[in-house]
């Protein structure tokens, strides 16, 4: 700038004065910058404003974009979501991502943006924008470089995006609903675009090769589409190895096998990303042998890719690479011992996921060297032998560890105490014995998720020595812990998820165990155990309570706060099911089996209108079915069988669904439910470079918790079942066995066309089998036995297709059996025993088929039919004449009036203990079995 003003004054040089007022004006301007945007623009951001307001909900997107007559209000420059360039004073950047809530979908008017023709930025990702867009509105934008409408709906080709932008340097059109083909010459005029991202939209069809335009391609990501074809001839042959570094082919639908040699002279490749769902891509990289690649790799995660599926091999090539920083080759069936050398080598190595493999052998790290590693899953293999001592000293910066599904075994190392950073530990699915050491319970006070589950640990975990204060989860169930719980709440204030279920515990359960469900999603499971005592009052839990199989006794408290489920079988608890029960509409699962409760159900039971299982088998209920049961319209299992329940089964079980129910209103379904996740992938951190973007995605169904997880026994096909999960959906079953119910069986239950097991056996039913029965189609377990039913088995119920249980025995029924085809065709005779006037195979007694040429009113009638007019005569006259003269003989002599009284008195008393107390005991019998 000197030299230039120098030559401002050089004799006999007039146009020397005009150079000067140049180099002024370039001083002044970069000496006061612009000040303020420019009127037009700040009126057309006003006006998109008006417009994203009129479709926004809740709130004002954009607070701070106001007409004001304060000159500092009205600079739009200074509005949130706005930048400028501070020369000119132009908008150069619009960040409008998430300004609108709700999922309704909206039109955007694009016309909009025509003011801002500076604009080189402009980010609308997560705005559910549906529709299509006005591409010669885009096209004005020619000075944009970065667009992102990431995260909306927004339909059509993408085609006219990506040719009306050939100068922009970044697309980001991920998460949308795009469908179609994807574009071929608009995107190879594509010539300077630098990062291209068209992630999770339904783009289909083969690449094309002419990719290879972009020869200053630095960013690809195409995941979360369907692409299909053979990857080396369709892109990667295509790619500039001159300049690109990121790579991202997940989640589509590639095929053949790929050879990663392929990338060998890609010298700037830093990103490889494939986590595949398509299990017809096989990746080699063995092939050529010894290829050396001239990359530096930051991140390379291939996951279930079929990686070497011929040798099974971790690739050799890894042996090169020192700046790796994750590692990702987890459901590949690689095999060998574990590769120790992988986080030696590459000393920057923070995340390592070779879950779901085969390696096997010891997990042994060189103690000479301390791993960096934060987090690393090494589940789901077949790794041995005891952990080695000092593991906690080599790996002191671990915060998750991932050791789960091995072959484990022995006592924990007590170093594992100085891993201080350590938040997350799982260990489930072992054969680690011993006592948990104390330096891990006192030790590692970041812990936030514990598991321990299926080993074999023991002693008292809850000692003196438990202080992990930032538990969230903590599943130790199905070991041989023993102890009680006074330790566990003086630390563990806002745990969500508590499994101890399936141990040795004892002792009562305390009264403030409430507090460890202070969390909206909390979970109490503490089954299998020897807890004892009252259940306490302040227990609450959102999601389950599983007390189950324990010595709990006492009346159910009135204070019980349940929210979902609720399991307390196999206890000792009694007295009445209390009302306040009933004011949780939002109950699920009520399971009250094995106990020692009594009274009528309660018309409360109304109010529980999402009820899906009701389980009171084994109890002393008694008193009618109330037909407010009916109004549970959605149960899918109920079973009231054991208990002494009496009179009439409502005619409105109709009512109740039984199995049908929408695929929307699913309630043991993985997809159903919000679950309790806590993921085992590090924090991801904000990165200003699209290259960090290679973090893994969360693993997190080893520490998850769902309603899948809730599991039922219920009785059908002569054996107690156990259902578990989405099967719970559709699993329907009615079960009113073993009790004292009367009157016939009514044939609206005929209706129940998708239940799959019924069980009326061991009642005083009487009346005849409704031929409506026919009608259910999905009926596997029918049990009507030891009732008094009579008349004839319907014909029609050959028709039961799915019918593998049924049985009608010890009833009072007559005539010919359904014949033996179907389902009927497997059915034994013990299926119709205890009915002397059943006949026809499988029985014994055939029927009579003849038929008379000309029969008469007299043939037509069955043998064992009388005429009743002739019958009550003869008999009325018979034991008139008999009652006679037995009085009179009995008043004529007075010795033998006595002998005759003495009699009958004792054959009343043989009768008594003789007779009817080994048939009530034996009753009691088969309704318990």
């Amino acid at each position: 700038m000197n030299r230039g003003v120098r030559q401002c004054f050089p004799v006999g040089r007039p146009w020397s004065l005009v150079k000067c007022l140049m180099w002024a004006l370039v001083i002044f301007v970069q000496i006061h910058e612009h000040k303020g945007c420019l009127e037009e623009e700040r009126i057309g951001l006003l006006r998109l404003k008006a417009f994203l307001k009129s479709n926004a909900t809740i709130r004002d997107p954009l607070p701070t974009w106001i007409e004001d007559a304060d000159q500092m209000s009205s600079d739009c420059c200074g509005w949130e979501r706005v930048s400028c360039n501070s020369a000119t004073g132009h908008v150069i950047g619009l960040s409008l991502h998430d300004i609108r809530q709700g999922d309704a979908t909206w039109l955007l008017n694009v016309s909009l943006f025509r003011p801002f023709k500076e604009l080189t930025s402009l980010d609308l990702s997560g705005n559910q924008i549906g529709g299509c867009i006005a591409i010669e509105d885009l096209a004005n934008l020619s000075r944009l470089e970065i667009l992102d409408m990431s995260g909306n709906r927004i339909t059509g080709s993408i085609s006219p995006y990506i040719g009306a932008l050939s100068l922009a340097k970044a697309i980001s059109l991920s998460d949308n609903d795009f469908n179609g083909d994807f574009p071929t010459q608009d995107l190879c005029r594509l010539k300077k675009l630098e990062e291209l991202d068209i992630s999770g939209n339904d783009f289909e069809g083969i690449l094309p090769r002419c990719i290879n335009n972009m020869s200053s391609l630095r960013v690809l990501d195409i995941s979360g589409n369907r692409f299909i074809g053979n990857l080396s001839s369709s892109l990667v042959a295509s790619l500039s190895p001159t300049s690109i570094e990121y790579i991202d082919l997940s989640y589509n639908l590639f095929e053949g096998l790929f050879s990663f040699s392929l990338f060998a002279n890609h010298s700037k490749l830093k990103v490889v990303r494939f986590l595949n769902v398509n299990n017809k891509l096989e990746i080699e990289t063995e092939n050529p042998v010894g290829w050396t690649p001239l990359f530096q790799l930051k991140a390379l995660l291939l996951r279930n890719c079929n990686l070497n599926k011929l040798t099974g091999n971790i690739p050799k090539f890894l042996f090169d690479q020192h700046a790796l920083e994750v590692v990702d080759l987890s459901h590949n069936k690689l095999n060998g011992s574990f590769p120790f050398w992988l986080p030696e080598n590459n000393t920057g190595l923070r995340q390592l996921n070779l879950r779901n493999n085969s390696f096997e052998g010891r997990f042994y790290l060189q103690p000479e060297h301390h791993i960096n590693v934060s987090w690393m899953d090494v589940s789901g293999n077949h790794l041995n032998g005891r952990l080695q001592e000092n593991i906690g000293i080599i790996m002191p910066y671990l915060k998750t560890l991932n050791l789960s599904r091995n072959h484990f075994e022995g006592d924990l190392p007590s170093s594992i105490g100085d891993m201080s950073y350590l938040r997350r530990l799982d260990l489930s699915f072992n054969r680690f014995s011993g006592e948990v050491p104390k330096e891990l319970v006192s030790k590692c006070t970041s812990l936030s998720n514990l598991n321990l589950r299926n080993n074999s640990f023991q002693g008292e975990i809850f000692s003196e020595h438990f202080n992990l204060p930032s538990l969230i989860t903590l599943q130790l169930n199905s070991n041989q812990f023993t102890g009680t719980l006074s330790r566990v709440l003086s630390v563990t204030f806002g745990m969500t998820l508590f499994d101890i279920g399936n141990n040795n515990m004892s002792g009562t359960i305390p009264k403030l165990m409430g507090r460890l469900t202070s969390f909206p999603l909390a979970v109490i499971r503490m089954s299998n155990n020897f807890f004892e005592g009252l259940v306490p009052c302040g227990l609450r839990s959102t999601s389950l309570i599983d007390l189950s199989h324990n010595s709990l006794s006492g009346p159910l408290p009135p204070c019980l706060e349940i929210q979902t489920n609720v399991l307390l079988q196999g206890n000792k608890l009694t007295g009445s099911i209390p009302k306040a029960l009933f004011n949780s509409s939002s109950l699920v699962t009520l399971d009250i089996r094995e106990n020692d409760l009594s009274g009528t159900l309660p018309v409360e039971i109304s109010t529980l209108s999402n009820l899906r299982i009701l389980l009171l088998r084994g109890n002393n209920f008694s008193g009618m079915i109330p037909n407010q049961i009916c109004l549970l319209k959605k149960i899918g299992i109920l079973d009231l069988s054991r208990n002494s329940f009496s009179g009439t089964i409502p005619h409105c079980f109709h009512n109740i669904t039984f199995g049908k129910i929408n695929p929307t209103d699913l309630a043991f379904s993985e997809t159903s439910v919000t679950p309790v996740l806590f993921p085992m992938e590090p924090e991801t951190p904000t990165y200003e470079s699209l290259l960090e973007k290679y973090l893994p995605e969360a693993d997190t169904d080893f520490l998850s918790y769902d309603r899948k997880d809730i599991e039922v026994e219920f009785v059908t096909k002569y054996r107690s079942s156990s259902y578990k999960g989405g099967i719970l959906d559709y699993m329907a079953g009615l079960d009113l066995s073993c009790n004292k119910l009367t009157g016939g069986i009514p044939v609206e239950l005929g209706q129940l066309s998708s239940i799959r097991s019924l069980n009326l056996s061991y009642n005083q039913l009487t009346g005849s089998i409704p031929e409506e029965f026919s009608s259910l189609a999905s009926i596997e377990s029918l049990d009507l036995s030891h009732n008094s039913l009579s008349g004839e088995i319907p014909s029609t119920l050959v028709d039961l297709n799915f019918l593998g249980i049924f049985s009608v025995a010890f009833n009072n029924l007559s005539g010919k059996v359904p014949d033996m085809k179907y389902q009927f065709g497997t059915f034994e005779k013990s299926s119709y025993e205890g009915n002397p006037f059943l006949c026809g195979p499988p029985l014994e007694n055939g029927c009579t088929t003849a038929k008379p040429k000309e029969p008469s009113k007299e043939s037509e009638r069955k043998w064992y039919e009388v005429d009743h007019v002739v019958f009550f005569a003869s008999f009325s006259v018979s034991y008139l004449i008999f009652f006679l003269l037995v009085v009179s003989i009995l008043y004529i002599n007075p010795y033998w009036r006595q002998r005759c009284f003495n009699l009958i008195e004792d054959l009343m008393y043989w009768s008594y203990f003789t007779i009817l107390i080994p048939l009530k005991r034996l009753a009691n019998r088969r309704c318990r079995h």
